[in-house]
């Protein structure tokens, strides 16, 4: 902290003169940033991304949040007394868990960020995927047709609620509930809803914050990351195994808004503070890109 104090006035107008062509490459344009992870529960951490969102929001970068809330789902269901269940990593979501989920995501999670937004200087709204039908689902099954309860796969996007809120320069917060059409409601998974989100608002980036420096051709070696990849070129990493476990469902995830028509995506490391700045306005980034 004493080295940031202690930059000189010619030093802090050299960084923003070379922050200056990525502002003016991402004004205007819409940003999709999917917050979990660690940057989500470490307070120092979450402030830095709430002090990143709010700066980038003021120079004119539409900025959507896309969060999930898992650590603060299994708290409430633990002190409620019901089983936390996963099949191949998702869910299991009964009609217990799916009234949990509703609470926890739409009601705490999601306001907590909004008055933090707030407190931070910017302006938010809490959304959730039950607003206006804003994401619209369908029941979800397993790789084997395993019955995951009320998981959902996104069908459609209304974007209507989003983009009201983008354009009223206000920061729409958003909780990944989704219903189908007669009103249930579903647990979306929060990288896939913000992919679809992404995809649907055409946004110039989709960023997902993890707990990983971002992709790595030795996952034991941080010192081989990827910086850019060619989404032609994943399946060839997952034949290689530099794609596997639990990275296999965020790639994909990055494939499909760039198919969609997201000019790039981004898996970048959020225990680093600030680094949605780093990503957007340096040359170099922080993370992977995939284009």
């Amino acid at each position: 902290m004493e080295e940031i104090k202690n930059i000189s006035n010619a030093v802090r107008a050299k960084v923003l003169n070379d922050a200056l062509p990525y502002i003016q490459r991402y004004h205007n344009k819409v940003v999709v940033i999917k917050y979990g992870g660690n940057a989500m529960t470490n307070e120092t951490l979450k402030q830095a991304v709430m002090s990143d969102i709010v700066l980038l929001t003021l120079v004119g970068v539409k900025l959507v949040l896309v969060h999930g809330g898992g650590p603060e789902i299994n708290d409430m269901l633990k002190r409620l007394g019901i089983e936390s269940r996963f099949i191949n990593g998702l869910r299991y979501t009964d009609e217990a868990t799916i009234d949990v989920v509703k609470m926890v995501l739409a009601g705490k999670v999601n306001k907590e960020l909004v008055t933090l937004l707030g407190q931070t200087g910017g302006q938010a709204v809490g959304l959730c995927g039950l607003d206006e039908k804003m994401l619209l689902a369908e029941r979800a099954y397993g790789e084997n047709d395993e019955d995951l309860g009320y998981v959902g796969k996104i069908i459609k996007v209304n974007t209507k609620p989003i983009t009201d809120a983008l354009n009223n320069d206000v920061i729409p917060v958003i909780a990944t509930v989704a219903c189908d059409e007669k009103g249930q409601a579903y647990n979306i998974n929060a990288d896939t809803a913000a992919a679809r989100i992404a995809a649907e608002l055409k946004a110039e980036n989709l960023i997902l914050l993890t707990d990983i420096a971002g992709l790595l051709r030795d996952k034991n070696d941080p010192r081989t990351l990827l910086s850019s990849v060619n989404v032609s070129e994943v399946p060839f990493m997952k034949k290689r195994g530099i794609i596997s476990g639990g990275m296999i469902p965020k790639i994909d995830c990055c494939v499909e808004a760039v198919r969609r028509g997201v000019k790039k995506t981004s898996v970048i490391d959020g225990r680093v503070p600030h680094s949605i700045l780093i990503e957007m306005l340096s040359k170099e980034g922080i993370g992977t890109q995939f284009r």
